[in-house]
């Protein structure tokens, strides 16, 4: 037995058995490493895009508030938009009303603008 083991064709197989399951731990190794380097590269990417998105989402914000006070004054001009309105409607009927009977219009009230 001890010959067996000190012989030069079992030292050669043996060795040679070590060189090949290193050969196949570095090489699922550098396949790994390659992995975790594409992870990276990925993850820096999308670091960038979150700080883009975070500046996008700040003016967008800033865009709505300014929308908010436009909407308000927008507001106010429809609420002055239909008092106008109004008023040309009571023109309107006053102006049908003196085509329409202008007899009554004249000796009704004088000066009805």
């Amino acid at each position: 037995m001890y010959r067996r083991v000190n012989s030069d064709r079992f030292m050669v197989l043996t060795t040679l058995g070590i060189v090949v399951v290193m050969l196949i731990f570095t090489w699922v190794m550098y396949g790994m490493a390659q992995q975790v380097f594409i992870m990276t590269d990925v993850m820096v990417d999308l670091n960038k895009n979150f700080q883009v998105m975070t500046t996008d989402i700040h003016n967008m914000g800033e865009h709505i508030e300014g929308m908010a006070g436009n909407i308000n004054k927008m507001s106010g001009d429809i609420g002055s938009m239909n008092e106008n309105i109004s008023g040309m409607t009571q023109d309107i009927a006053r102006a049908t009303y003196a085509f329409t009977q202008p007899m009554s219009y004249m000796w009704g009230n004088v000066f009805p603008f």
